[in-house]
């Protein structure tokens, strides 16, 4: 079975799927390629405001890169000109959610970091095992976890490929909320479907602020930062958004 990764948009959120439960979601190569058809179809699909990424089933959200499929590249060359599925995701312009359930391990957890905002499931098992079988993760997880939560933290979870809890990733700051598993894909509908509501200028202005708080020192953030706010004055939503206010109701943005 080689899995697929669907798409589905509806009422402003691109939802992917990624469709492999018995195999734990593990992505194939057939499944990279997917994900970044439909990662660049999001971007430039003006009906797509949000996007929630979630697994199949209830064993994974996604288990990382098939093993079988690792071993069948023809050379290190090929592999390395390979579709990687985390950065595809990480690339989207638009804002992410990422459901996770079960285990979400290797490719799977980085596509987690690729995401804006991380919700768990409780029983939700985040870990990075690339170290025992030989090798390090190629979709950013050395780089993004000392970020995310600190150089301690991130050193212990990919060195000793030891997966953690929930609970602990929250602890950690590597989830942003943790639900009971029947709570998960509603409470990440309602967040994405929020997302989804407000300005898509402001919204994307904003992720890429954060991320660019991640690479840029002080001075130069703030500096790109005022330039994102002064592009959403530019696109006029804030115009809306304070008509909105005085009216005393929801704003409309429409794009």
């Amino acid at each position: 079975m080689q899995g697929e990764v669907r798409l589905d948009v509806e009422n402003g959120v691109a939802e992917l799927l990624l469709d492999r439960a018995a195999k734990h979601n593990a992505m194939t190569p057939e499944m990279a390629a997917q994900l970044a058809t439909h990662a660049r179809a999001i971007d430039a699909d003006d009906r797509a405001r949000a996007v929630l990424i979630r697994g199949a089933g209830e064993r994974a959200f996604c288990s990382g890169s098939d093993l079988n499929s690792l071993a069948a590249y023809a050379s290190a060359w090929h592999f390395r000109n390979r579709v990687e599925y985390a950065a595809a995701l990480r690339g989207l312009r638009k804002p992410v959610v990422a459901a996770l359930q079960g285990w979400t391990l290797g490719g799977g957890a980085e596509m987690a970091l690729g995401a804006d905002y991380r919700i768990a499931a409780t029983g939700t098992r985040i870990g990075f095992p690339e170290v025992q079988r030989g090798w390090v993760g190629g979709g950013g997880a050395s780089q993004l976890l000392p970020r995310l939560i600190g150089h301690a933290a991130a050193t212990r979870l990919l060195m000793l490929a030891e997966p953690i809890e929930a609970e602990e990733a929250l602890r950690l700051g590597l989830v942003h909320e943790v639900v009971a598993p029947e709570a998960l894909l509603p409470r990440a509908r309602v967040v994405a479907a929020k997302l989804a509501g407000f300005s898509p200028v402001a919204v994307q202005s904003v992720k890429a602020a954060l991320r660019a708080a991640m690479e840029s020192s002080l001075s130069a953030g703030i500096a790109y930062e005022n330039e994102m706010n002064v592009l959403c004055f530019s696109a006029g939503d804030h115009l809306e958004g304070i008509r909105a206010f005085n009216e005393k109701r929801p704003a409309e943005f429409a794009r």
